[in-house]
């Protein structure tokens, strides 16, 4: 059995409402950002992303088999690569979770 560890990606825009005033530039970044968390949820490296809908925050939740892994992976992150924000990446314990659907968003 390989053992797992969970991890916290932040990124911070360095804009306020940063949905509202992305630059064409900063669009295009989110767009391979996007691309990059989709495909390592795919691999199951990522269990939990999204971002506050004010575009204050972006956060995902790794899962990974090494610290260096962690830092692999968010160290490629387009996002973190481009410096549109200020990224941040702590060890995690996830403490509470729920599987229930109510209020979960619609797909």
């Amino acid at each position: 059995m390989v053992a797992s560890y969970e991890y916290l990606s932040i990124l911070r825009p360095k804009h306020g409402d940063f949905i509202a005033t992305m630059t064409m530039e900063e669009k295009r970044v989110m767009e391979r950002h996007f691309a990059y968390t989709k495909r390592l949820f795919e691999q199951g490296k990522i269990i939990l992303g999204g971002a506050a809908t004010d575009g204050a925050i972006g956060i995902l939740v790794l899962r990974v088999e090494s610290e260096e892994e962690a830092h692999e992976i968010f160290d490629n992150d387009p996002a973190v690569k481009a410096g549109i924000g200020y990224p941040e990446l702590h060890p995690f314990r996830i403490g509470l979770f729920s599987c229930s659907q109510e209020g979960a968003a619609p797909t």
